[in-house]
């Protein structure tokens, strides 16, 4: 028990690192959370405000500190005898979602989520489960409003992973991050509209 408390704590504590609200402030002296419109600390306004090099910058950070504390996790701990192992795949995403350093006012963890499906592999392919529900909703039956996506892509992929992950911890786990998310963004301001972002990249690179 304790060791899978352990990386729990140890998941939170790295998700709990808003790195898209501090690496803007560091690089560029923009305070993305005070200066954006929906004054969310995640990666789509370090995009927008601080540029698309400190946008990637805070992505690849939001994958990693969600994908080590599981990796780690998954290649010591067994992952189907113990509940527990659901709470060490979520604690990533609910330390970014509900940060204790700007008390508990967290980002809406998306990234996050991928990079903690991300250490599951390749014992578990969960992560292309989500993956292929957002290019469902973005590609085909398409949901313009990114809220609205965000929101109908967790929902099916809490339901779905009982069904189609044969690792009920891992789907728990699964249900647990959808939650997370979902909450942030329902309780959240609306999402920084997309053609804000892709104008918002384009000047970036070619300024």
């Amino acid at each position: 028990m304790l060791p899978y408390l352990f990386y729990a704590l140890l998941g939170f504590l790295s998700g709990s690192i808003l790195y898209s609200a501090l690496l803007p402030r560091w690089l560029r002296g923009i305070d993305i959370v005070a200066d954006s419109d929906d004054h969310n600390p995640g990666a789509a306004n370090a995009f927008l405000l601080a540029g698309p090099r400190v946008g990637v910058l805070c992505v690849l950070c939001d994958l990693a500190k969600g994908f080590l504390p599981v990796f780690l996790a998954a290649s010591r701990l067994p992952t189907q005898e113990r509940l527990l192992f659901s709470l060490v795949l979520a604690a990533p995403v609910l330390g970014h979602a509900f940060s204790p350093w700007r008390q508990g006012r967290g980002g809406k963890a998306i990234t996050a989520s991928f990079g903690a499906l991300l250490g599951l592999l390749p014992g578990s392919l969960v992560v292309f489960w989500l993956a292929a529900l957002y290019l469902f909703f973005s590609l085909i039956a398409v949901i313009p409003d990114h809220r609205l996506r965000t929101l109908a892509t967790f929902s099916l992929f809490a339901g779905g992973s009982f069904l189609l992950c044969p690792n009920k911890c891992i789907a728990a786990g699964c249900t647990l991050i959808s939650a997370a998310v979902i909450f942030r963004h329902l309780s959240g301001a609306p999402h920084l509209h997309q053609e804000l972002l892709k104008k918002a990249f384009v000047r970036g690179i070619f300024s």
